[in-house]
């Protein structure tokens, strides 16, 4: 990697961590509205539609974009918005989460599988290690020992969470159209969340909400916090922030390395919900943890520069999603 190449790759990386903590962070708001009575599935309604109306004006600026790119426009709702989250609370109602929070991170493992299948394009032994490496640090931190439910369906929908994550990865990173111009990210996000928002009102039906539920308060840790807040939180920072912070990093890195950052996410939440929510990390956790880093570490320095013809890193992973209290935040 050249030295022009640096300040771009380290500008790239501090947003998929800047996305990964926002992501991460989804889950310590979304849990308390949750317990305050309110579905999983309705605050993922909440978050999307929310972010969708914050992000409506650029969808109104750029709004010649679903002319020129409709199929990004509905894959990267269908997926990235919506089928993530879909498919993972479905699993969660017949797996333990931790089992389908492994599943849906073997993403990384996917994303390798296309660039090297799909894209036919090598792939280094390096970023291979990498990818094993975050999946066995991964499942220390969810402890996937502790309780594993082999339910087929289960598996197969969480395994649909994982390769969501992948046509997320995928679609930020598409180049131009026939004009040879690239999609403005924001319009691409703005157009996404519509997408998404419309697909979750008729999976969620919202007008069966205890909407009195966000004019309380919930309880975080022993605070009383605001309901509206929270919500806020959910939509400004973990939707907002994190999708803009993940695409515009994606452009920067490439899908399979900022996927493998990404896998920071699943950390970023376990120990943010030890801080905020009092619920402890156990030694593996904590070491597992350790094992992602690494795995990240090495999968991201062994990536060649954008366009070139080296064998590319592999990783990949989403949003997202939003895993037991984040999958209903992702």
């Amino acid at each position: 990697m050249s030295s022009q190449d640096t300040p771009g790759k380290g500008a790239g990386l501090g947003l998929a961590l800047a996305s990964a903590l926002a992501f991460g962070g989804s889950g310590v708001a979304a849990k308390p509205l949750i317990e305050a009575g309110l579905d999983p599935l309705h605050v993922v309604w909440l978050r999307v539609a929310g972010a969708a109306l914050v992000m409506l004006p650029l969808a109104v600026r750029h709004r010649a974009l679903p002319r020129r790119r409709p199929a990004l426009l509905a894959g990267f709702g269908l997926l990235a918005v919506a089928g993530v989250q879909a498919c993972y609370f479905a699993a969660l109602s017949r797996i333990p989460v931790g089992v389908a929070l492994l599943v849906e991170y073997l993403a990384p493992a996917l994303v390798l599988g296309w660039v090297r299948f799909v894209q036919r394009r090598p792939v280094t032994r390096a970023a291979a290690l990498g990818v094993i490496l975050a999946a066995a640090g991964l499942a220390c931190v969810v402890e996937v020992w502790s309780g594993l439910s082999f339910d087929a369906l289960g598996l197969a929908l969480a395994l649909g969470a994982a390769c969501c994550q992948v046509g997320y990865f995928v679609l930020s990173d598409q180049g131009g159209g026939a004009d040879g111009t690239a999609p403005d990210p924001l319009g691409v996000i703005a157009y996404g969340l519509l997408v998404g928002t419309a697909v979750l009102t008729a999976v969620a039906r919202p007008w069966t909400m205890h909407w009195s539920v966000l004019a309380g308060s919930a309880d975080l840790n022993g605070t009383a916090v605001p309901a509206a807040a929270l919500l806020a939180w959910v939509v400004l920072v973990a939707t907002v922030v994190a999708y803009i912070t993940g695409v515009l990093s994606v452009r920067r890195l490439s899908p399979q390395v900022a996927g493998v950052v990404a896998c920071l996410e699943a950390v970023i939440a376990t120990v943010l919900a030890w801080v905020l929510l009092g619920e402890h990390l156990s030694a593996p956790q904590v070491a597992g943890g350790a094992v992602v880093l690494i795995g990240a570490f090495i999968a991201q320095s062994s990536a060649p520069a954008v366009h070139s013809a080296e064998p590319v890193a592999s990783g990949g992973a989403e949003a997202e999603r939003e895993l037991a209290a984040r999958g209903t935040a992702t």
